[in-house]
C-alpha cells in the first residue's frame, strides 16, 4: 500500500508515475507543534500552486526542469494529533522513495518533520552530512512538552545522523545554551565562505540540506510562523546552491512555509523557486 495520497495539486512538468524518474517529491502538510503562527500544513499545496507560474529553465545552474523526468508522489498519508507518529510515517515514506531509487525531496509543513527523512536516508548513506538553513538554531531538548518540537528538530536530527556531520549555515536565534553548543561545536558557519571551506574536504560525501525557510529575510519571505529580523536574500540562496553544485546532495527538504500569512503570494514564489534549484541538483549528475 503507497504511503502517499496523490490526489490535489502537482509540482510543475512533475509526474506521478515515478518510473524512469530520478528525483521524488512528497509533501508533509503537517503544523501540530507550531508555537508561535500556525499555517504550515498548507505549505506543500501553495508551493505546487505557485510553481506554474516559474520557468522550468535556471539560468544560474544551466539547468532546465524540461530535460528530467522527477514525479510527485503526493502527500504523506499522516495522523492527527502527536508529532511522533508523523515522523515515523515520514520515516517510512522516505525509505519508500529510496526503495523507488530515487532522491527524495519534502516539502512541509513544519521543522519537526525532518528528523524522519534524515533517519530514513541515514539508514541508506551512513556517512551522511547535514547542512541546516535556517534563523533558529533547533537544538532544544523538549520544547513546550513535546521532544519532537520544530524547536528540537536539529536535535532529534543529531540523535539519527550516524556521522554527527551537520552544518548550520549563519543561524541568528536561539538560546544562549545553544549558541554556546553552535559556537563550541564548530557547527555554525557565518557566511557561505565558511560553508564553502568546511565542505571541501567532504568531497563526494552525501548530503542533505534542510532548508527552513525563515532562513530568508522576512523582507522577501515573510510567510512563515516564526520570522526573525536579519536574515538572507535570494542572492545568497543562490551561493549556496553554488556550493552544492560542486557536491553530492542525495536528498532535501523545504520547510516551514505559511502561505496564508503572505497574502502578495511572494512567499510561496521564493519557496517555489527554491524547490525547484534543489530537483535540479538532485536530478544532476553528482
Amino acid at each position: 500500500m503507497t504511503p502517499f495520497d496523490s490526489e490535489g495539486g502537482i509540482f510543475m512538468g512533475s509526474r506521478r508515475d515515478p518510473a524512469g524518474c530520478r528525483v521524488g517529491l512528497f509533501g508533509v502538510p503537517y503544523d501540530g507543534t507550531t508555537s508561535f503562527r500556525p499555517g504550515t500544513r498548507f505549505g506543500p499545496a501553495a508551493i505546487r500552486e505557485v510553481s506554474q507560474g516559474l520557468e522550468t529553465y535556471c539560468p544560474q545552474l544551466d539547468l532546465d526542469l524540461e530535460d528530467l523526468a522527477y514525479a510527485d508522489l503526493g502527500a504523506v498519508d499522516i495522523p492527527f494529533g502527536a508529532p511522533e507518529p508523523v515522523v515515523n510515517a515520514v520515516q517510512q515514506a522516505t525509505t519508500a522513495v529510496l526503495d523507488l531509487g530515487l532522491k527524495p525531496l519534502m516539502l512541509g509543513g513544519e521543522h519537526s518533520i525532518s528528523s524522519g527523512a534524515v533517519a530514513a536516508v541515514a539508514n541508506q548513506h551512513p556517512d551522511l552530512v547535514l547542512v541546516q538553513l535556517d534563523a533558529h538554531a533547533d537544538l532544544r531538548e523538549e520544547w513546550l512538552g513535546t521532544r519532537h518540537s520544530h524547536a528540537c528538530a536539529m536535535r532529534r536530527c543529531l540523535e539519527v545522523l550516524p556521522s554527527g556531520d551537520l552544518l548550520q549555515l549563519a543561524i541568528r536565534s536561539g538560546t544562549r545554551s545553544e549558541f554556546h553548543e553552535l559556537h563550541s561545536s564548530g557547527r555554525r558557519m557565518d557566511d557561505v565562505q565558511a560553508l564553502r571551506d568546511a565542505m571541501a574536504p567532504w568531497t563526494g560525501r552525501p548530503i542533505y540540506l534542510t532548508v527552513d525557510l525563515d532562513w530568508f529575510d522576512p523582507a522577501v519571505l515573510p510567510g512563515t510562523g516564526t520570522p526573525e529580523p536579519g536574515g538572507f536574500l535570494w542572492g545568497d540562496f543562490a551561493a549556496v546552491v553554488d556550493v552544492l553544485s560542486g557536491h553530492r546532495l542525495v536528498a532535501g527538504d523545504v520547510v516551514e512555509l505559511a502561505p496564508q500569512l503572505d497574502s502578495s503570494g511572494v512567499s510561496s514564489v521564493l519557496a517555489a523557486k527554491v524547490t525547484r534549484s534543489l530537483i535540479l541538483l538532485l536530478g544532476a549528475d553528482q
